[in-house]
């Protein structure tokens, strides 16, 4: 499989908009290449709820910094002293999404080792989901983290299975490629587990909505448009949304704080040892018991392990009082809206370099107010 001639399989987030003909969520705020079905579908009636949007109805808003590497996510080992190091971040807007499929990926690289005991250092959502799978094959495990969720960057993602930004497409490699679609496929097929009330996540109906025709590559055995079996383009009349152009797509919403705590509780029932201990320098880890260190610390590897590639790309949401009856994402315009049980997230900033945790308050403003003329257009 490595070693087909595949086509690109993933873009960058405003790719994807191009693509589709609107914005998709990744993260912290979380988008996917899906397939062109030019046959537009007559969608049986069904009552879509209005969503509230008003700046009197923001109960908050949060920030986070995606870890982005132009060249793309890292899985790779590296030799520390007696250690062997595997790096597993710099996944972009796609951590969420991405975790199980790249944690795959680390732990068949900590099976060659022959040893058993090992160390994750973080404990977002990549570094649960890499402790888990390694509990699962026989390992020991111990997580060291400065910050433990709710305080995690992926506590503030979206999130929706969603692969997108994860390098700029110049940058691409079909190794890489072969690598993302391998990791996307088996991040896909281990979340099909989990939907339920336990882990917080849900399949849930997306709407693209676009003034210009979508367009997307083209379904087939070399890329990840099978995932997405059901997309399909609307009829003009078969939606309420202030759009010509309308395409439709089922895929897995992930609400972080009710996943995030039910990792962490699976963690600790299968006997993981978790040390709040931030790792300063590369002296520190050298000195963990562990002869297996897992790298999932995200934007930290840059400073920790000199990886002068990572930048943040600035992610910002404002969230509405929740409303029980919204049951489906919106995607227009670089805008997206997810509901969610403790709020309704509003979405749409990808400000690349910029390392300030400080809301951006033009930034909400435009998000506010676009989504409030979207949803006042709804029929």
């Amino acid at each position: 499989m490595a070693g087909e001639d595949r086509r690109q399989v993933v873009l960058d987030r405003r790719r994807f908009l191009a693509l589709t003909g609107s914005a998709a969520a990744g993260v912290l705020a979380s988008g996917c290449g899906l397939a062109t079905r030019r046959t537009l579908v007559a969608e049986p009636r069904r009552r879509f709820a209005r969503v509230h949007v008003s700046a009197d109805r923001v109960i908050r808003t949060v920030v986070g910094l995606r870890p982005f590497r132009p060249s793309g996510f890292v899985v790779r080992a590296d030799k520390l002293d007696a250690h062997t190091i595997i790096h597993n971040y710099g996944h972009g807007g796609g951590g969420m999404t991405m975790s199980w499929g790249t944690a795959h990926l680390a732990v068949e690289q900590a099976l060659e080792t022959g040893e058993r005991t090992c160390a994750v250092i973080g404990c977002g959502g990549v570094g649960l989901a890499t402790a888990r799978l390694l509990q699962r094959r026989g390992f020991a495990v111990t997580i060291y983290a400065k910050d433990l969720p709710p305080d995690t960057t992926s506590n503030i993602s979206g999130a929706q299975w969603a692969p997108a930004e994860s390098y700029d497409p110049a940058r691409r490699t079909p190794a890489f490629a072969a690598q993302f679609e391998r990791a996307a496929r088996l991040s896909h097929r281990e979340y099909q587990n989990l939907p339920g009330d336990t882990y917080g996540i849900r399949w849930i109906e997306n709407y693209v909505v676009s003034d210009t025709p979508p367009a997307g590559p083209q379904g087939s055995s070399q890329n990840i448009a099978d995932l997405y079996p059901d997309a399909h383009d609307l009829r003009p009349g078969d939606h309420p949304f202030p759009g010509r152009y309308v395409r439709r797509f089922t895929t897995m919403l992930i609400e972080p704080p009710i996943y995030l705590a039910a990792l962490m509780r699976d963690f600790l029932l299968a006997g993981g040892k978790l040390i709040v201990r931030e790792l300063v320098d590369l002296r520190a880890v050298a000195m963990l018991a562990e002869p297996v260190v897992i790298n999932c610390t995200g934007l930290g590897a840059r400073q920790l392990f000199g990886d002068d590639e990572l930048m943040p790309i600035k992610g910002q949401l404002s969230v509405l009082l929740p409303q029980p009856e919204i049951d489906y994402i919106t995607l227009s315009d670089e805008l997206y809206m997810f509901p969610r049980r403790d709020g309704i997230l509003l979405g749409g900033t990808h400000e690349r370099g910029v390392w300030t945790l400080e809301p951006n308050l033009d930034a909400q403003a435009r998000v506010v107010a676009g989504h409030q003329r979207f949803f006042e257009r709804m029929r």
